[in-house]
């Protein structure tokens, strides 16, 4: 839980804790709590985790105490996930988004293990995974559309492949994967395609607008301008 304006008093069996833009806390399914608000109304941003995916990412682990300090960088990067959240999201960005929100505030997953490695004794490291991702990415594996899903298929936590992606590769994962879908654009249109709506359907974008965005935050051009840039104008 972050406050993003106010403060309120939460109850549970481990005593009274008071909430402010400034700390925020951990609640866990089986506690029980109760709350007061003597200073009023409050706004908070609430992020709930299926048990299945807080496994995936911390595993059994529960922080030492609840209490989250909210300094201004991450209160900053909180109201950025907020504003990112009042557009539509075609890029399925907001997931990495919110998993490095998640992280910053409540600390590193710990280290959780990865799909079984090619050889007896053999670790899979950082390197592996992100190239096996890359190559799901390339084939267009209908896993490799979000970072869970994709982490899903390789058995690793979202938190690792993020991280490690950006790593290895110098960019997001998101940023990555739409890079190959500009790059199948650039592909279709230098072979003569003019259909963009067909086009934006085929390459999984949400639709031809969301392709021209992309494709011009890529190349700095819209794709008409790139039929004739490559010479397939009236083709």
């Amino acid at each position: 839980m972050l406050v993003r304006r106010g403060w309120f008093r939460r109850r549970t069996c481990a005593g009274v804790f008071e909430a402010d833009p400034a700390v925020g806390y951990l609640s866990l399914p089986d506690e029980e709590e109760t709350f007061a608000h003597p200073g009023g109304g409050d706004v908070c941003t609430a992020i709930q985790f299926a048990p299945s995916l807080w496994a995936s990412l911390f595993g059994e682990h529960r922080p030492a105490t609840p209490a989250v300090y909210v300094d201004a960088a991450l209160e900053f990067a909180h109201r950025r996930f907020i504003a990112s959240t009042r557009q539509a999201d075609p890029d399925y960005a907001l997931p990495e988004s919110l998993l490095a929100l998640t992280r910053a505030a409540i600390g590193p997953a710990p280290h959780l293990g990865t799909q079984a490695a090619p050889h007896p004794g053999a670790r899979v490291t950082d390197r592996d995974i992100v190239a096996r991702a890359r190559i799901a990415i390339v084939e267009r594996h209908l896993a490799a559309g979000t970072l869970l899903s994709l982490a899903e298929l390789l058995h690793v936590s979202p938190f690792r492949l993020s991280r490690a992606f950006t790593r290895e590769v110098g960019v997001p994962l998101t940023r990555y994967r739409n890079r190959i879908r500009v790059g199948l654009v650039l592909e279709r249109l230098e072979a003569g395609d003019t259909d963009l709506a067909g086009l934006a359907a085929d390459l999984g974008f949400a639709d031809q607008a969301h392709l021209t965005r992309t494709v011009k935050e890529h190349v700095g051009h819209p794709p008409a301008a790139l039929r004739r840039l490559l010479g397939t104008t009236g083709v």
